[in-house]
């Protein structure tokens, strides 16, 4: 029997009072300031299988629905690559609990360029229309120890619509964002990881990862992060030349980004997993950027969101193996949860799990 233990956390969030000359949302100067003590049952867990990557959106029906990767313990934790599926829980509340209702993007065979791989979900309404974009790939399905290199160099980005996030979703037949044939392009050999934001004049921001051919197979290299822009929430989209989250010299310094336009502030952001503490000089971290324009980024003046842990509601401090795939809840426009992936020191990668941990709304009286 399936069971899925998503417990109650109880948010500390300030109403949203709207952006007035008294009282506006600020600029987020420092994000770390956020981030708010979690009680020690608030995560996702589904009994014989890896949970990785929750992203929350609230439906049409009232109700939450996340949607997040999972794979049998069976196919061993780089199972992520060969046999992820995307799978679909709800709740009354943002904070849960959660309760498994079905799989959203199964496996469809080994035909189709998504047809045995869904992994890394991000959903998003637009407009009344959901949109569920995601990595997706096709190619030997034997799981390893070891990645498995056939799967992972054919990730390519895909989205899915419906009218309801209960589904059915419409996925694509070709994928939204496909490598380019330019064999010197930083995005030839793959591209995975999507988040998507609208953007201020109404068009969509598309920030993917991306891998080169420039260095030997299979690994290639650089791994790095690309953007582009869509007039509809599916494409197609116009593919921006330019790196970001990058520093030159470095293989791969940054992994799973997930952008947002914090229209309070009319700046755009993105929370970033440092891989060797690049951006934030404190090793594998969560990284803080902003940007004014969606396309030229910085790291942040504070750019440390998060060190790998986690502060419990009786005001512990535990070290984490692993905190990474953040993903935003929004309500009135304003951060109020962030999901990460997770897993504990000693347990993981055997167990893994979605952390949920409150945000505490910030703002400004300065005009």
């Amino acid at each position: 029997m399936i069971r899925i233990s998503c417990f109650l956390i109880i948010l500390s969030v300030t109403p949203f009072l709207g952006c007035t000359k008294e009282n506006k949302p600020g600029p987020i100067t420092d994000f770390s300031k956020l981030i708010q003590p979690v009680a020690r049952e608030s995560i996702l867990a589904e009994e014989g299988y890896y949970v990785w990557g929750g992203s929350v959106v609230k439906g049409n029906d009232g109700l939450y629905h996340m949607f997040y990767a999972r794979w049998k313990h069976e196919t061993y934790f780089s199972g992520w690559v060969t046999h992820s599926e995307i799978a679909h829980a709800t709740s009354e509340k943002p904070e849960g609990p959660f309760k498994f209702k079905d799989v959203a993007l199964p496996a469809r065979g080994a035909q189709y360029w998504d047809g045995l791989c869904t992994h890394n979900p991000t959903v998003k309404e637009f407009d009344g229309k959901y949109y569920l974009y995601h990595m997706g790939n096709t190619g030997d399905g034997q799981a390893m120890q070891n990645l498995n290199f056939t799967h992972r160099n054919n990730q390519r980005i895909g989205v899915a619509w419906a009218d309801s996030p209960n589904g059915p979703w419409h996925r694509s037949e070709q994928p939204f964002v496909d490598v380019s044939e330019d064999e010197n392009a930083w995005d030839a050999l793959m591209t995975s990881n999507p988040s998507v934001t609208q953007m201020h004049d109404g068009k969509y921001l598309v920030v993917y990862k991306a891998v080169a051919k420039h260095k030997p197979a299979p690994f290639g290299g650089p791994v790095t992060h690309l953007a582009a822009i869509a007039d509809s929430p599916t494409g197609p989209i116009n593919k921006i030349n330019q790196r970001i989250f990058y520093k030159e010299g470095e293989m791969f310094p940054a992994e799973d980004p997930f952008v947002w336009y914090q229209g309070s502030c009319q700046k755009y952001y993105a929370i970033v997993k440092d891989m060797h503490g690049t951006f934030t000089k404190q090793g594998v971290s969560l990284a803080f950027f902003e940007s004014e324009d969606g396309l030229n980024w910085n790291p942040a003046t504070n750019p440390l969101a998060s060190k790998l842990e986690v502060v419990w509601e009786d005001g512990t401090k535990e070290e984490l193996a692993k905190l990474e795939r953040a993903q935003i809840l929004f309500e009135d426009g304003e951060p109020v949860m962030l999901y990460c992936a997770s897993g504990k020191t000693g347990e993981f990668p055997t167990r893994s799990f979605n952390i949920h941990i409150p945000l505490r709304v910030q703002y400004s009286k300065n005009d």
